[in-house]
């Protein structure tokens, strides 16, 4: 007589989520989804507890194309990956003929 359990004994994978402290993503590195450096993670800005967007410090050769402001606030939904460096959507950055508020420099 065969031994059913021993045939079909399932292996527990485990699938959950590692959970990420908002605390943890501060520094971390901004890329775009095309793979050019953005600029880091400074502030996360929080809406009834949920993240409503990241307040990104500028960096590399992006902040000429950005009018020469030094950060942003890209909403979170515009972020494709969160990892040990942020994936934001090239689609989120403004573009060069729209106006740019600059984040002022008591702030940065």
């Amino acid at each position: 007589m065969l031994n059913y359990g021993k045939l079909f004994k399932e292996d527990i994978i485990d699938l959950s989520m590692r959970i990420k402290k908002i605390s943890e993503a501060m520094g971390s590195k901004v890329y775009t989804d095309s793979g050019d450096f953005f600029g880091e993670i400074e502030e996360a800005n929080l809406s009834d507890n949920k993240v409503d967007g990241w307040r990104i410090k500028v960096g590399g050769n992006v902040t000429s194309m950005m009018g020469g402001a030094r950060g942003v606030i890209i909403p979170h939904q515009f972020v494709r990956a969160i990892g040990d460096v942020f994936l934001i959507n090239k689609a989120a950055l403004p573009s060069s003929d729209s106006s740019i508020e600059e984040i002022p420099e008591d702030l940065i």
